[in-house]
């Protein structure tokens, strides 16, 4: 029996990306990390590049998990204090339920680094149809700290310090329905209850 494949939307919002005024590194960033970090199943990615703009990252977001239908979503850029920085108020305009916990333990994180951490204003929702349920995270803008963020901090030994978000992402899609991921464990534990776990698909 063929495992699903899991769905997973890119999305990387900036003004002067979006205009080709540079390169965006965020969308290069996040596919990196998530392919050294995910395990099993196969992932199918769609990518989106945008303006700061709500009701073009609103748009985006429903045809992502609405039309595409993926399981999980990732936004880097327009976080900040800044006018422009809409992000969001357009991730909760489309979320159906607040997850509180991961834009807590993101800046948690980038206190260890920067005070100006407190600014950030990430979120994360649940946007539920009926039909299909998706989970929306906003990340951090900069490389370096989208990968601090989803793996955690580690100490010189390789201990872990302060766990990543993205431990707790497997087992949230598992709550909404979505095929069962599993993580390469020297770049991010997951973490589900032991009544959740699944036997570990065998790679060759």
């Amino acid at each position: 029996m063929n495992t699903p494949a899991l769905r997973i939307g890119l999305v990387s919002i900036s003004d002067r990306a979006a205009r080709g005024d540079y390169a965006d590194a965020g969308l290069p960033a996040l596919r990196d990390w998530l392919t050294q970090a995910i395990a099993a199943p196969e992932v199918h990615y769609s990518e989106r590049l945008i303006p700061d703009e709500r009701a073009s990252i609103e748009e985006t977001l429903l045809e992502l998990v609405d039309k595409e239908l993926c399981h999980l979503v990732l936004t880097t850029g327009g976080t900040g204090p800044a006018r422009r920085d809409v992000t969001p108020e357009a991730t909760l305009a489309v979320g159906t339920r607040e997850m509180p916990g991961f834009g807590e333990q993101m800046r948690q994180i980038s206190l260890h680094f920067v005070a100006t951490a407190i600014l950030s204003r990430q979120v994360a929702v649940i946007r539920d149809t009926g039909l299909h349920a998706a989970l929306i995270i906003n990340l951090p803008g900069q490389p370096k700290s989208i990968r601090e963020t989803l793996e955690g901090l580690r100490n010189a030994e390789g201990t872990s310090v302060v766990p990543g978000i993205f431990a707790a992402v497997p087992y949230c899609l598992d709550l909404i329905g979505a095929p069962y991921l599993e993580t390469h464990e020297s770049i991010c534990r997951a973490f589900r209850p032991k009544n959740a776990l699944k036997p570990k698909t065998m790679t060759i």
